[in-house]
């Protein structure tokens, strides 16, 4: 296939969370248990680090290595926090988050009826990453969403 012949924007979603954790293998692994992810694919790298891994929780995909210092990839454990999340629908919040703490996940907040229409939880995985659950339990116009969150 020659360059003028190739999409330079994939089909489907164009924009995914690249996460690093220090033991990347272990990290994958443990979103298989908590989350149910399903892993596409991992690149190995000569030194035993994963160099790239992709899986997907849904419909949702994300990236996945090992830190890399030297490029810039650290994971929360050596940043001593995360200022990102990462937030998937799913089909049961309240079943997931049980699945991810019985995994080793942390729960931060319970799932909870949010104002905005869904129902959500906030995890963080061993590794320091912050995870947002999320399904919908109403369709609401954003004026109706904007209403609700200014009457609290």
């Amino acid at each position: 296939m020659t360059k003028s012949q190739v999409t330079p924007v994939p089909e489907g979603q164009t924009c995914f969370p690249y996460l690093s954790a220090r033991n990347a293998a272990e990290a994958i692994d443990f979103y298989k248990r908590a989350f149910g992810a399903r892993e596409a694919f991992r690149i190995t790298m000569p030194d035993g680090r994963i160099g790239h891994a992709e899986l997907s929780i849904g419909r949702a995909r994300f990236f996945l290595s090992d830190e890399y210092p030297d490029l810039g990839a650290v994971s929360p454990e050596t940043l001593g926090g995360t200022s990102a999340s990462v937030v998937v629908y799913v089909e049961d919040v309240d079943a997931l988050a049980a699945q991810a703490a019985a995994a080793g996940a942390t729960i931060e907040r319970p799932p909870q009826d949010q104002p905005f229409g869904d129902r959500m939880a906030w995890v963080r995985d061993p590794y320091g990453h912050r995870w947002g659950l999320a399904h919908r339990i109403e369709d609401l116009s954003l004026e109706e969403k904007q209403n609700r969150l200014s009457a609290m």
